[in-house]
């Protein structure tokens, strides 16, 4: 019985081809449009999560337990430096970075201001840090050499100071004695995020240490990964590594950076709006297909009821010709989505302008969309159960039937 059920709902479907391949058209298109969109949304996402991560905090940082609360001089690691090293040799990852960070009074000939001053590895902050190549005056810090700085746009404005040009800085050491120190302007860098460019310096990690009485501490130790998807995996291989120690803290990015998820959560509602609407619309024409189709065969469902087919055998060949009808949609659809994100996730997808703004911020030419099992079948998914719902109403429908009145339907 279930497949001459079956059999009749696949022959029901195209008695008015046109018809069902304008609805079925309606579901690939859809269903093709959200897979592209919603893998398009989260590569955006990781792009803009490597992006604001890449400029300076990275996708982990190691800290002293309190330093994130109360970023204090004395809250610092101990042999930071040596810690590096030792990750770097058994993680086989080369983008780790040592820092250590304090504040300052800098003052050109004209000019005071306060300044955070970073302590870097020049030679590995490339590898963890966007900010060495946003230089856009001069250059960046050499290995080993100490007296050099680099400072943001903002900043080299507000203190009317270019390359070449001599700061002096006096702040508070570990010891909480006075740390003072001479330093050229060598690099000027524009990152685009205004907070970095008004307030952020920095010097070689040694000489930082020498001047503010460090020693081998430092405040936090930078970690990149290759890619997003690896930092829970790299996050748990490093608290192995580290044996529990209570001095220190691994901090994962949603931490240093809290806005950074909320702002993704927000886009995310706002996208969604509009994959409903889309959703509504493709429910809306299932709809009326399936009321075209009950009411045209008003007379023949009459007729089979008074032969006695229950109205719920009747309604659920209805549902069944939906299911059919979704099913075709949601394969096809998956199969279009599917074709066009392997493209684009070869050649990137890329709007006008996006090259400029990229090489301005140093930035990636073009997004690559993100294939995922959650991007290919969301959309999809609630496109097959819109569907089905719409298909209730025609389905109902046949309940409030009379054999009698049925067949004498025009």
């Amino acid at each position: 019985m279930r497949d001459v059920t079956l059999r009749m709902a696949w022959r029901n479907l195209w008695r008015h081809w046109r018809r069902t391949w304008l609805t079925v058209g309606a579901m690939i298109f859809s269903n093709g449009l959200l897979i592209f969109a919603m893998s398009l949304q989260f590569g955006s996402y990781d792009m803009m999560i490597d992006n604001s991560l890449q400029a300076y905090s990275g996708h982990l940082q190691l800290q002293h337990p309190r330093y994130l609360d109360e970023p204090k001089m004395r809250y610092a690691v101990d042999d930071i430096t040596a810690t590096g090293a030792r990750l770097r040799r058994e993680l086989g990852l080369e983008s780790i970075s040592a820092r250590a960070a304090g504040f300052a009074l800098a003052s050109s000939e004209e000019r005071s201001y306060g300044l955070q001053i970073i302590g870097v590895d020049p030679a590995r902050e490339p590898l963890v840090s966007t900010l060495p190549g946003l230089v856009k005056q001069g250059r960046y810090l050499e290995p080993g050499v100490a007296g050099e700085i680099v400072i943001g746009a903002v900043l080299a404005r507000n203190l009317k100071v270019k390359t070449g040009d001599e700061l002096t800085f006096i702040g508070s050491g570990f010891d909480d004695s006075f740390a003072a120190g001479i330093v050229r302007v060598v690099g000027i860098f524009e990152s685009g995020i205004a907070d970095l460019d008004r307030a952020l310096a920095q010097v070689d990690l040694a000489y930082f240490q020498e001047v503010f009485a460090m020693q081998e501490r430092g405040h936090s130790l930078t970690v990149r990964a290759q890619h997003i998807d690896d930092v829970e995996s790299l996050q748990a291989k490093i608290a192995t590594l580290l044996d529990n120690n209570e001095s220190t803290l691994l901090r994962h990015w949603d931490e240093l950076q809290p806005g950074l998820r909320q702002a993704i959560q927000a886009d995310m509602a706002s996208n969604s709006f509009m994959y409903i609407v889309l959703i509504v619309l493709v429910a809306f024409s299932v709809l009326n297909t399936q009321l075209m189709s009950v009411l045209e065969r008003t007379r023949e469902f009459g007729t089979m009821m008074a032969l006695g087919l229950q109205p719920g055998r009747l309604a659920r060949l209805v549902m069944l010709e939906t299911a059919l009808m979704t099913a075709l949609g949601l394969v096809l659809g998956i199969v279009v989505g599917l074709i066009i994100n392997l493209y684009l996730s070869r050649v990137g997808f890329s709007y006008p302008g996006m090259d400029e703004v990229a090489l301005k911020f140093n930035l990636p030419e073009r997004i690559y969309p993100a294939i995922s099992v959650a991007s290919m079948t969301l959309g999809p998914a609630a496109v097959a159960v819109g569907s089905l719902l719409a298909a209730l109403y025609p389905a109902l429908r046949l309940y409030l039937l009379t054999p009698i009145e049925a067949m004498r339907a025009v």
